[in-house]
């Protein structure tokens, strides 16, 4: 069975960074594409960044050029490094994977397998 634990949120101040990781267990974790979501209080999950198990990247345009999605094999790890972070980054911060192929990776409902969130703030 496969697990999903992300670690890594907190409060920082506006302009800060912070690196969430996701830890993935029970599987094969390079045969996986995988992506990060997040869910403000009383607004919908949205799209953050996913990697494809080919290594291929996307970004939502609200996130583009600040955060910066990568994986590592070896550690069954993946993260999310986030730099220039404003309060409207403030979320709780979910990692999601699926062994599926061609499938769309910015649509949650695509993804069967979910972490427990980990909270990020960010205060102005």
């Amino acid at each position: 069975q496969v697990q999903l634990v992300e670690s890594g949120g907190g409060l920082v101040q506006a302009g800060g960074s912070l690196r969430l990781s996701c830890v993935v267990s029970g599987g094969t974790f390079a045969s996986y594409s995988m992506a990060w979501f997040r869910q403000a209080p009383g607004k919908e999950r949205e799209f953050v960044a996913n990697i494809r198990r080919s290594g291929y990247r996307n970004y939502a345009d609200s996130v583009k050029g600040r955060f910066t999605i990568s994986k590592d094999n070896d550690k069954n790890t993946m993260y999310l490094q986030m730099s220039s972070l404003k309060p409207e980054d403030t979320a709780n911060y979910y990692c999601a994977t699926t062994a599926a192929g061609s499938i769309d990776l910015t649509k949650s409902d695509n993804f069967p397998i979910w972490g427990q969130g980990t909270q990020v703030t960010v205060s102005s």
